[in-house]
């Protein structure tokens, strides 16, 4: 594990961080064109959607239940990163803007961390995919590779929305204290490494079906998983939601799109019923995956890594709250 000792030998930090960034581009630039040749063209964008033939062509269809389905494997995603960062303290320090950890940035070492991980994907392609979010947009470089052609299924407006700034400062400071004891005990790399594991999904074969451009072929099986990734993608995946709904029940939204009325369309988005379930159902998953295991059962029962009432919160105070927030703008220009 990556553990720098940043407060006594921060040099050594800024040359591993530079070394693993050169060693990501390396790779995309000797090895994307072999794995790219025996990859067939594919429409797959994200969440498993439906090809149906029709007329000899091929249409991609997005349904609300592999929407719904992805939403509930990212739940999966979210609860283990949550147990992964409580391993370690809360190590103020990660989130410090006045400490300078990397000679020549200004931010926290989370700030640095997110940036440059954000820049290495870029240029692999990430940020090309519609379910895609950086946290820092104006830092990003170019692509190395063209984009593969893939279905508009999202409205272009839908490209306009990110409410990452938002989800950062949930993140830092709102969630963090509620799951993760006091404490500095100088892991900051790892820390800052597993908070990127709760802002940012796990990118992988499973989600996406067949690999779509070259950040799933280099990236799939050797994963960068981060937790503020995993929170933007869930929350940012209301725009699919949104359109899947819209498409559905056109008879509904259209109206409330078209006067601009955001109170009428967050009422045909909330369904009290389903997001107590849904709280019902993550604090289940915290349990159960979180469970501490004794060989005696003694000591251990009701002894959880993460408290599952935490989980249940954090998606009923802010995930469910944010998403159709995101699900409100969409729609809002949807019809531009």
């Amino acid at each position: 594990m990556w553990t720098p000792l940043l407060p006594t030998n921060d040099d050594s930090f800024v040359m591993k961080t530079h070394s693993f960034i050169t060693i990501l581009i390396f790779i995309c630039h000797c090895f994307t064109p072999v794995f790219m040749a025996n990859i067939p063209p594919t429409t797959d964008i994200s969440s498993r959607l439906r090809e149906s033939q029709t007329s000899g062509s091929t249409d991609v269809v997005l349904s609300l239940e592999s929407v719904r389905e992805s939403l509930i494997r990212q739940e999966d995603t979210i609860v283990f990163s949550l147990i992964e960062r409580a391993k370690f303290p809360l190590n103020g320090p990660v989130y410090d803007e006045s400490l300078s950890h990397v000679p020549g940035f200004s931010g926290s070492l989370l700030k640095y961390i997110v940036r440059e991980t954000e820049a290495v994907q870029s240029k692999v392609g990430r940020y090309g995919r519609l379910d895609e979010h950086p946290f820092f947009p104006d830092d990003l470089p170019l692509p190395l590779f063209p984009p593969k052609n893939s279905s508009q299924v999202l409205h272009p407006a839908a490209a306009s929305i990110n409410i990452n700034k938002m989800i950062w400062d949930m993140y830092t400071n709102k969630l963090l204290p509620l799951f993760i004891a006091e404490g500095d005990d100088s892991n900051y790399g790892s820390t800052a490494l597993c908070d990127l594991e709760c802002l940012q999904v796990k990118i992988t074969a499973d989600h996406f079906g067949n690999p779509s451009n070259d950040f799933d072929v280099i990236i799939n099986h050797k994963t960068i998983n981060g937790f503020l990734k995993a929170l933007s993608r869930r929350i940012h995946y209301g725009k699919f939601v949104a359109e899947v709904k819209s498409r559905d029940a056109p008879q509904d939204y259209g109206p409330a799109i078209r006067a601009q009325d955001r109170d009428a369309l967050m009422k045909l988005l909330t369904f009290e019923s389903v997001e107590e379930t849904v709280k019902r159902r993550v604090e289940k998953k915290a349990m159960v995956f979180g469970q501490e295991v004794c060989l005696n059962d003694k000591g251990c029962k009701d002894k959880f890594k993460v408290d599952p009432s935490v989980v249940s919160r954090l998606y009923g105070e802010w995930v469910m709250p944010l998403t159709k927030l995101v699900q409100v703008e969409y729609l809002l220009r949807r019809l531009d």
